[in-house]
């Protein structure tokens, strides 16, 4: 008996060692809107500098998914700086710092692209980085993503941001409308491990179906809910495709054409009156 339950343990101790270390792949989806902020003297802000990164659940930096600023600005994202490993030296000689993988520029002005406020959307493939190519995908559990921001309102106060925003990753999937504040609001995370979004393609009765997977860039959805509108993602959160249609459409098939772009994990992005829906989908070449 005894011999028995230690080989019970043991196999417990296994599953809960093996479950401690999974590692789900998937695709975390960041959505907010940071309104172009108005001084009491109705001038308008219209340059800022910002910069998006990711952290496990212990506060240990994991990667950065954006970052702009110029060598004048340097100094306006301190907490991003102090999480990467970045010094406002190394940034004002140009170097990249850790920003692997990431969407790097200068100050965003209202004519750039991103513009300097507005809708983000910022997407991360579970990866940490190793090295100068996309590492590998970290360990399931509690991370955040942070967004710290600043910008001149137009009268020469200069206002700083810095706000974070928790989710699971794991083999489940999960939507997240947290509260935002004043400056950075309309909030949305929604991680969609691979698994899951393959399996929805297979369900006996799917809401949507996505086919083929993998493509070489033409994708046909059956959706039977409601479609007003179709948003194609790389994994740095850049819109590659989007359909706008002239009045909704449910129970139909349409097309999104991807063959002008490069191989790679690419999300599709349906909305409604009711919210968006994210599907992952492989181009392959």
């Amino acid at each position: 008996m005894k011999r028995v339950l230690l080989n019970l343990g043991l196999v417990v101790m296994l599953c809960f060692g093996a479950n401690m270390n999974a590692q789900t792949a998937g695709t975390l989806t960041f959505t907010y809107t940071q309104p172009q902020p108005t001084s009491p003297s109705l001038n308008q802000g219209v340059k800022n500098v910002y910069a998006v990164w990711i952290e496990n659940g212990t506060g240990t930096f994991i990667k950065t998914k954006c970052r702009y600023t110029s060598t004048s600005t340097d100094d306006h994202l301190p907490t991003w700086a102090s999480k990467s490993g970045c010094s406002s030296t190394t940034v004002a000689t140009g170097s990249t710092c850790n920003t692997t993988d990431a969407s790097t520029g200068a100050t965003r002005t209202t004519s750039t692209s991103p513009t300097a406020f507005g809708a983000k959307t910022i997407t991360w493939d579970g990866k940490n980085v190793v090295g100068a190519t996309n590492g590998t995908t970290v360990v399931d559990g509690t991370y955040k993503i942070w967004v710290e921001s600043s910008w001149n309102d137009g009268a020469n106060n200069i206002h700083n941001e810095l706000i974070g925003f928790t989710f699971t990753k794991g083999p489940n999937e999960q939507t997240l409308t947290p509260t935002g504040d004043t400056y950075i609001n309309s909030v949305t995370l929604h991680w969609l491990p691979t698994a899951l979004s393959v399996e929805q393609n297979l369900t006996e009765n799917p809401v949507v179906v996505i086919y083929p997977v993998p493509s070489k860039g033409i994708f046909n959805i059956d959706a039977k809910n409601e479609v007003k509108s179709i948003k194609v993602y790389d994994l740095l959160g850049k819109i590659v495709y989007q359909q706008e249609m002239k009045q909704s459409v449910v129970n139909t098939t349409l097309s999104v054409d991807l063959s002008n772009v490069t191989a790679g994990n690419y999300i599709i992005s349906l909305q409604n009156d009711n919210g968006v829906s994210n599907y992952e989908v492989i181009v392959s070449k």
